[in-house]
């Protein structure tokens, strides 16, 4: 049996104004000092894909407009609202204020699996993904509501962030 492959004209895709005026996924992403421009590209356009309400771009996450986010974004980086903060920690407090859960996607001693992770459609949620190298700050870590963790089998401590964030940000939309 032959499975033709759809056109992009096929899928049926929001446009960015449509993205931008559809009722919210409830789901923000929080980037705590990202170091690689491709990586918050890739993140933007996982923003997209599961209709992400907006990226927090903390510390020394690249901004758009940029040649590196856009190439890996392919424009999401247009579609997806976002904003810039210096202080990933206050940010977190001011989402808290706002009636939002924060979780930290990170390895800690109380950390929850993602797959026992239940997610409450009536609540808003922001996740904080951290830096390459270090993760999330043990500051944030700290001001959060919790920690979810991927688990993981084979050698390896860690995802790169942008896989992890594609990961998460799927199983927690799952609409």
């Amino acid at each position: 049996m032959k499975d033709r492959k759809l056109l992009n004209s096929e899928l049926g895709r929001l446009s960015a104004e449509e993205y931008r005026a559809a009722q919210p996924s409830g789901v923000e992403v929080i980037l705590d000092n990202i170091r690689s421009a491709h990586n918050v590209g890739s993140i933007f356009r996982s923003a997209d894909a599961f209709r992400i309400d907006k990226v927090w771009l903390c510390g020394i996450t690249p901004l758009p407009p940029m040649a590196e986010i856009h190439k890996t974004a392919l424009g999401a980086e247009d579609s997806v609202r976002w904003e810039h903060r210096d202080d990933t920690a206050a940010l977190v407090k001011e989402l808290q204020e706002q009636g939002y859960c924060v979780f930290s996607v990170e390895q800690t001693e109380h950390s929850v699996k993602l797959g026992d992770f239940h997610r409450d459609f009536g609540k808003k949620y922001a996740f904080v993904f951290g830096n390459e190298v270090d993760g999330v700050s043990q500051m944030v870590v700290d001001s959060g509501d919790g920690s979810l963790e991927i688990p993981q089998f084979g050698t390896k401590h860690s995802l790169n962030v942008s896989v992890c964030a594609g990961v998460v940000l799927w199983a927690v939309t799952n609409y």
